[in-house]
């Protein structure tokens, strides 16, 4: 059976800039991003990219016409070849008319009210719709799906499902948290051979989003909401929440049962709506570390006390002892590692595609998964790798060398000289890109598109931000170690392994000097643990490069300037390095360098 999930609309980015101003730093506020294409084939993830990585469009909402030819031509298919087309949002007459509903029962502004649920209505009809997407398919691609292989899953199942099937298809409870889906903001439930049943008295709609409220915080911080919420995440460590916190004191309430609600329900088509409460608690807006600091604290304590009060009623519900968490909201790897640990959960998984980057493979997921054909067969999980998307040989990437002419230089090496030369060159303060295999689904880089660094040195941090990234000077960086090191290394707790970013540890005394480029403020890091299993290269060049210096980190953050996608082609790759002062990429078994100026 072939599955094509694919996400991303033509117009849904002028849709919303045109009926909700949402443009400029408000444009990824709303539905839609991080648009791209995954292919199942007999239940095997074969292929899946982010159309952002092709377009050069970060976060992206157009239609996912080059994501979809590059999963189908990798395989060697077309589209009358496949079995079932998945998409992650389901937008029926059932669910327009409930989500109608709650817009009319809202104490709002009469002519705000109308004025919404008119924009509701065409969203559905010339967008988001069924009909409206099939349509919008069939223009962008020339084909015209069957209706009945087409299968619209809820976009919430899709995050559910992408977490069950990336964490290797066993039985689970879910807790999914995001800014919205089509009409909710949270949920939570169990998934038991592919099938998910949801409990619905701790459901928790858009007007209460926790997600939605931490994006007008990240707007309100003057950064973009939908994507710099890490940034508030990073401003977090240089403060201490304030006593009491306004947010968990005069702004939310919890209530039974997991749901939590805003004293102030959120206007979810405005996110300047909550600024004068912001500036209420917080005084007048300033464009200071310090200001900045303290509202990051005060909202990152709210997110964890919400979700840690979500997650006791989960804990409650259910007697299942492996958890994942999926959404947008997962990815605020600060709040996973003392949910797991204060839970009583056995294992708590958070997959590289816990954003909308993911959704594309959950769609997928749940369309074969949930299948007639599959009725009542045991799904055997297969190995799952976040390395799903293009590569390049040699000839590709000689190409790309000749055509940036004399402005560089290479030298081809074996595998093993790649391995040595580089861990040599990592013992100075040097910033290396890193560019092998096939590059990796999601929003982190986790070492086919990375730029790497010494750890050791204090001020390596400087460097990349201002000189290779071009982004705030308060951003940490996350170390690579050696899973089986990891514990040495970090206070892991009950984690054995982070192979995705997704959980942060406090660094271990003795290491805060040998590491302090890959230390945060606040004594932590973002970690990612690999094996030789995993990424064999790369966890050579560390081990070579531990072996020479008893660093046992390299810091690994995307290979991308501040405001593009991570590179994909080795064309891009080239452009990065010379527009920054990355000093050497390696591009496959390539050692390239910056061409001396002419004297």
């Amino acid at each position: 059976m072939i599955v094509l999930g694919c996400n991303g609309f033509t117009r849904v980015a002028e849709f919303f800039a045109d009926n909700f101003g949402a443009v400029g730093r408000d444009k990824h506020y709303l539905m839609g991003h991080d648009a791209g294409a995954a292919l199942l084939i007999d239940g095997e993830l074969v292929a899946a990219v982010e159309e952002e990585r092709l377009n050069r469009e970060k976060k992206t909402t157009d239609f996912p016409i080059d994501s979809v030819r590059w999963c189908l031509d990798h395989a060697g298919l077309e589209l009358s070849d496949v079995d079932l087309f998945a998409f992650p949002w389901r937008w029926d007459t059932e669910v327009v008319g409930q989500v109608l509903a709650d817009i009319s029962a809202a104490p709002m502004d009469p002519l705000a009210q109308r004025q919404l649920l008119t924009g509701i209505r065409q969203l559905a009809a010339e967008v988001v719709g069924p009909e409206a997407m099939l349509a919008d398919f069939a223009e962008r691609t020339g084909f015209t799906p069957d209706p009945s292989k087409v299968v619209f899953v809820p976009h919430h199942f899709a995050h559910a499902m992408t977490g069950w099937y990336l964490a290797g298809m066993r039985d689970s409870a879910f807790l999914v948290s995001d800014g919205r889906a089509e009409r909710f903001s949270a949920l939570m439930g169990e998934i038991r051979g592919g099938r998910i049943s949801v409990f619905d008295g701790s459901t928790i709609g858009s007007e209460n989003s926790i997600g939605i409220l931490f994006s007008a915080i990240t707007r309100f911080l003057g950064f973009v909401p939908n994507n710099d919420e890490y940034k508030v995440m990073g401003l977090s460590g240089y403060a201490a929440p304030p006593v009491p916190n306004p947010f968990l004191e005069d702004l939310v309430e919890l209530h039974a049962g997991g749901r939590y609600s805003f004293r102030r329900p959120l206007e979810t088509d405005n996110p300047h709506g909550l600024d004068p409460v912001f500036e209420q608690y917080f005084g007048p807006f300033e464009e200071t570390l310090e200001y900045q600091a303290r509202v990051a604290a005060a909202a990152q304590e709210m997110l964890t006390v919400v979700t840690n009060h979500q997650l006791v009623a989960l804990e409650a519900a259910t007697d299942l002892n492996h958890l994942l968490f999926e959404g947008g909201v997962a990815l605020n790897c600060l709040n996973n590692t003392p949910l797991f640990e204060g839970s009583r959960f056995e294992d708590m998984a958070v997959s590289f595609g816990a954003s909308d980057t993911g959704i594309v493979i959950g769609a997928a997921a749940h369309a074969w998964a949930n299948h007639p054909d599959n009725a009542g067969r045991e799904l055997t999980p297969s190995y799952v790798t976040p390395y799903l998307g293009p590569e390049y040989d040699d000839a590709a990437i000689e190409q790309a060398l000749r055509a940036f002419g004399d402005r560089v230089g290479w030298t081809r090496l074996g595998d093993d000289e790649i391995v040595d030369q580089v861990s040599k060159l990592l013992t100075e303060k040097v910033v290396i890109g890193w560019f092998e295999g096939r590059l990796e689904h999601g929003p982190r880089a986790l070492g086919h598109r990375s730029i790497l660094a010494n750890p050791k040195f204090a001020d390596i941090k400087d460097v990349i931000n201002t000189r290779v990234k071009h982004r705030e000077p308060f951003r940490p960086f996350a170390p690579l170690v050696l899973e089986p090191d990891a514990p040495r290394v970090f206070e892991m707790g009950r984690k054995t392994r982070s192979p995705y970013m997704t959980f942060v540890f406090p660094v271990r005394p003795e290491f805060r000097d040998v590491i302090p480029g890959a230390t945060h403020v606040d004594g932590t890091s973002r970690v990612q643990t690999i094996t030789d299993a995993g990424t064999p290269r790369l966890a050579a060049l560390l081990r070579r490069f531990t072996a020479l210096t008893d660093v046992p980190c390299l810091i690994n953050t995307s290979f991308n300037v501040a405001g593009e996608p991570i590179v994909c082609t080795p064309a891009d790759a080239l452009r990065t390095f010379l527009g920054t002062e990355i000093d050497y990429v390696v591009l496959g078994n390539y050692l390239v360098t910056k061409a001396e100026p002419a004297k």
